[in-house]
């Protein structure tokens, strides 16, 4: 598989779970990978890029692989409980159901044409679309019995890829899929869309969260609320964060419709509550704004979960974006607590040994850059508002170098760092690799340099998103074996 780049930026990325990875490799389930775009999916909507559904695990990374399980379903497929992550414990995020934890897509008119993006197009025996049954509890587990037992629109694939291209291209699906909701289902249901692949045993089981709401028609609700943006609780606040809806009118903002909050308690910080407190303001300070969700009536009232901005037409109002400011730390530090200004190289490699200080709770990295600014070691760890020893691994030549600390809060309020001249003296290396491969295989990162004693070639590992193949190795499963494996480039770099 090549280097994609997939709709709204995502780039094509395997979950890094030893678990997953194996069932990647050792499976004919890597053939075949696709998601559904419009309306977004479960999975699809956590992309950062979308940023619909947030804490979502691995989901956001591969939302084409998330819900590929045996094929069948009803009779067949995932276990009730766990069908949106069709049983893996990499997505099981995708499986907590209830009323508001997944932002919902409104469905305006009845005829939707579901759109398919493929990452790897594998021949297609059928699409089916199932929805849950009048009267289901959004607060349990999915299950069987949650869904209709036949699907309310099939379409048959005919053994064929479902892209314009060979078999195994990626791009969006050749055709999109008209279908018709029932016309007595209304408010929030789930859409269960299945992929079923035409040569594998596996088939795709995406979840789609909708709102039926009263036919308005293709353009547009009948009650002229039209739907212009979304809060989305993507982050816990603390006292003194200020958070704020800010509309625009075509590229200018509105300072009229704008509406902002200040956290004043911890309680309110809470991401669900702070959501639900500043759609509350919305509803409370504006006649021509509303935010929440809408039910079947076309009532909008605010939820726990991801609140829809509402706009009417007089307003002018074309968009919203959320604006975050965040209540610095002026009394967090980081530094090196205890560096010699010599190492010496060992043959081209040497141990750059310090320890850090800091008074937060920090994820520290410490980078190595010689006198081109080129990275030569790397370590990173957690730091507990404490002394911390480091240990990086460097593989470099004499000469002048630096080494640069950055620590980040998890929330993003404390960013800082430290550098530190140093000299490596001692004798360069005679060749330019850290390993041999596949030793030390769990250490491998982006810039990790490694012999491949099979060809005697140098391939250095890729950086983000892709570093997480350099870990793969099975003797019987080698795709990402650097110069050896069919899918060896996706990971390497040959030197």
């Amino acid at each position: 598989m090549k280097d994609k780049l997939l709709p709204n930026g995502l780039l094509l990325r395997c979950a890094f779970s030893v678990a997953l990875l194996s069932t990647l490799l050792t499976s004919q389930q890597a053939a075949a990978h696709g998601y559904i775009t419009d309306p977004p999916e479960r999975a699809y909507s956590c992309i950062p890029s979308l940023g619909l559904n947030t804490n979502c695990g691995a989901a956001q990374y591969e939302p084409h692989s998330v819900g590929e399980g045996t094929k069948g379903f009803p009779g067949l497929g995932p276990a009730d409980g766990k069908i949106p992550s069709a049983g893996n414990p990499s997505f099981s995020e995708m499986d907590i159901q209830t009323a508001s934890r997944w932002h919902l897509n409104e469905i305006k008119d009845r005829t939707i044409k579901f759109a398919w993006y493929y990452t790897a197009g594998h021949k297609t025996t059928r699409w089916e679309y199932f929805i849950t049954r009048t009267g289901w509890n959004p607060n349990e587990p999915l299950k069987r019995s949650a869904f209709d037992a036949a699907p309310f629109c099939t379409v048959q694939g005919n053994g064929l890829p479902p892209i314009n291209g060979a078999v195994g291209g990626s791009g969006p699906g050749k055709e999109k899929h008209t279908c018709v909701v029932p016309a007595d289902r209304s408010g929030h249901h789930v859409i269960l869309g299945l992929w079923t692949v035409d040569d594998t045993a596996m088939a795709f089981h995406k979840a789609v969260d909708v709102n039926i709401i009263a036919d308005g028609g293709p353009d547009g609700p009948a009650d002229g609320w039209n739907s212009v943006g979304n809060i989305t609780p993507n982050q816990p606040l603390q006292v003194g964060d200020q958070v704020k809806a800010r509309a625009f009118i075509g590229g200018t903002e509105s300072p009229e419709y704008s509406v902002g909050i200040r956290i004043e308690t911890a309680e309110d910080g809470v991401a669900q509550n702070w959501s639900f407190k500043l759609a509350e303001k919305v509803n409370a300070t504006q006649t021509l704004i509303r935010a929440g969700v809408r039910d079947s009536e076309g009532n909008i009232a605010p939820v726990k979960g991801t609140n829809t901005l509402y706009a009417k037409a007089e307003s002018g109002v074309t968009s919203y974006q959320m604006q975050t400011v965040l209540v610095g730390d002026p009394d967090a530090y980081l530094h090196f607590h205890n560096i010699a200004t010599e190492y010496e190289l060992d043959k081209g490699k040497a141990n750059v040994d310090f320890t850090v200080m800091s008074n937060r709770e920090l994820n520290v990295v410490a980078t190595v850059l010689d006198a081109n600014n080129k990275q030569v070691g790397e370590a990173n760890q957690r730091v507990n508002a404490t002394t911390a020893s480091f240990s990086v691994p460097v593989i470099s030549s004499p000469g002048t170098h630096q080494v640069l600390l950055v620590g980040r809060s998890d929330d993003g309020r404390v960013n800082l760092q430290d550098v530190k001249r140093i000299e490596m003296t001692g004798e360069a290396g005679s060749g330019d690799y850290e390993f041999e491969f596949p030793n030390e295989l769990a250490s491998y990162r982006a810039g990790t340099k490694v012999l491949q004693p099979k060809d005697g070639k140098v391939y250095e590992c890729k950086p983000f998103p892709y570093e997480g193949w350099c870990k793969i190795y099975n003797p019987n499963a080698n795709q990402y074996e650097p110069g050896i494996g069919s899918n060896w480039p996706d990971a390497w770099i040959a030197r």
